[in-house]
C-alpha cells in the first residue's frame, strides 16, 4: 500500500489522500475489541473517502455516513478504551448514529471509535 492510499478505518479498504488519517478510526465489538475484515468480512466492502472535512463511508444497502475528521476530544463522557491485539488504546466514541450504522451493516453490536490524539503509538498487527 503506498502513502497516497491509507486506511482511515483500521482493517477496512484504503482511501486516496488519507495519509494524515491512517488508522485513525476502528470498529469494535460489544467488548470494545477491534474488528478487522477477517472477523467482520463486510468491512472489506466499505467505500471510504475524505471530503470537505468528513470521513465519508458508503456500504451496500446502507445510507451514507459522514464523520467529522477533526473534532476536539475534550469531553470525558465519550472516552473509551479499545483493545487492539491485547493492547489497551485510548479512544473516543463516535456516537450512537455511527454505532447504529455499523451494528446494522455488520449484523452485530459494534461501535466506531477514533484513536485519541494523545493515545500514543498503536501497535497495529501487520497488514
Amino acid at each position: 500500500m503506498d502513502a497516497s492510499h491509507t486506511e482511515p478505518v483500521a482493517g477496512a479498504p484504503a482511501a486516496a489522500d488519507a495519509t494524515n488519517y491512517d488508522r485513525r478510526w476502528l470498529v469494535v465489538d460489544a467488548q470494545n475489541a477491534w474488528l478487522n475484515a477477517s472477523q467482520a468480512p463486510a468491512l472489506a466492502q466499505l467505500q471510504l473517502q475524505l471530503r470537505f472535512g468528513y470521513l465519508v463511508l458508503r456500504a451496500p444497502g446502507m445510507l451514507r455516513l459522514d464523520i467529522p475528521l477533526d473534532v476536539i476530544e475534550d469531553d470525558a463522557s465519550v472516552e473509551a478504551t479499545a483493545k487492539v491485539s491485547g493492547q489497551a488504546v485510548r479512544a473516543v466514541d463516535e456516537g450512537e448514529l455511527a454505532a447504529a450504522w455499523f451494528t446494522d451493516y455488520l449484523g452485530q453490536p459494534c461501535r466506531l471509535l477514533k484513536v485519541h490524539p494523545e493515545a500514543g503509538t498503536v501497535a497495529w498487527p501487520d497488514r
